[in-house]
């Protein structure tokens, strides 16, 4: 049985055959396999020719691609957003579609507590303030030319309550926050959400969790940061379009937010002159996709592709098929 794993590169750090990550629990399943490290559009088909099963992250499977794939039995996506496999097509096909869930919650809530960290302690401008010489010249023991905010009972206003929200609510209760959670929708009406319109008018951090669909695209655009308190924070560890970049840009250039934290761009890898990159900004940090990539999440990751494959195998339902 062929297995070609299209985008190894997208999930492994370092040098070697696989890098970091350890693919033992793939190798050994029987399966013939193909490994690439990326591959372009056009040669999709080409490599997929044969192949029972497929492993991608982000390589695209479209309509057009899997008709001419008439082997494939199962695509088993490397991540939980499946918005680059067309799913109908694989469905009209029968070809199962299984993604991972739930590997990367310690690593991305880490991510969101250490941009918020960042932020509030400033640490961006410390950190420039030293590497001019500005403590090395102060006349005290302690440099305090930025002001220094804590997270105790300040609000945390959460966007998408499913894993990863609740879990950065929890750590936020940790840390004497007061979570507010926002509706999923005006018809979403049980007990403890808020109105997004409301919850960003109360929020001093905003955290963005919800998926990226044709309903949260720019759910966040300038008509929303002007809701939000003058010193109020964005974090984003979704995805990139989720948040109106213009909007956002504009509004720490003003000075009407306090700050953001943004780990995912519209487009992945950025243009070189994306105002978010360039701008000179001591509230602002970009980090490039990362929140969910410690070595332990990617590992994780990588063992529950290896035992999805495992199940179908076996003809064991998947908990992770998405039809």
């Amino acid at each position: 049985m062929l297995g070609v794993f299209l985008d190894t590169g997208s999930l492994v750090a370092g040098q070697g055959n696989h890098g970091d990550l350890d693919f033992a629990a793939i190798n050994a399943l029987p399966i013939d396999w193909r490994y690439h490290a990326s591959t372009e559009a056009e040669a999709v088909v080409e490599r997929l020719q044969g192949a029972r099963v497929v492993v991608t992250n982000k390589v695209v499977l479209d309509a057009m691609q899997l008709a001419r794939l008439p082997e494939l039995k199962l695509i088993a996506v490397a991540a939980t957003g499946v918005n680059n496999i067309d799913l109908d097509a694989a469905r009209r096909q029968s070809i199962q579609v299984c993604n991972v869930t739930g590997y990367a919650t310690a690593s991305v809530v880490q991510h969101v507590f250490m941009l918020i960290l960042a932020l509030l302690r400033q640490l961006p401008a410390y950190r420039a303030a030293l590497q001019d010489g500005r403590w090395q010249q102060s006349r005290h023991f302690c440099l305090l030319d930025y002001p220094i905010a804590e997270l105790q009972d300040r609000s945390l206003g959460i966007i998408g309550y499913g894993e990863l929200g609740q879990a950065v609510a929890r750590m936020g209760e940790a840390f004497g926050m007061r979570p507010l959670i926002a509706q999923r929708s005006a018809d979403d009406q049980r007990a403890g959400r808020l109105p997004l319109s409301e919850m960003l008018q109360k929020a001093d951090i905003v955290s963005l969790h919800c998926p990226l669909t044709e309903e949260t695209r720019h759910l966040i655009g300038a008509e929303q940061l002007a809701l939000m308190k003058p010193g109020a924070l964005l974090i984003n560890t979704a995805r990139g379009g989720i948040v109106d970049e213009s909007a956002l840009y504009e509004a720490l250039r003003e000075g009407r937010l306090g700050g953001a934290g943004v780990d995912v761009l519209a487009q992945e890898p950025p243009v070189q002159d994306h105002p978010l990159l360039c701008a000179q900004l001591d509230n602002l940090i970009v980090t490039p996709h990362i929140a969910w990539a410690s070595r332990a999440a990617r590992q994780r990751l990588l063992d529950q592709v290896a035992d999805n494959i495992a199940g179908y195998l076996n003809a064991r339902p998947l908990p992770n098929t998405l039809w």
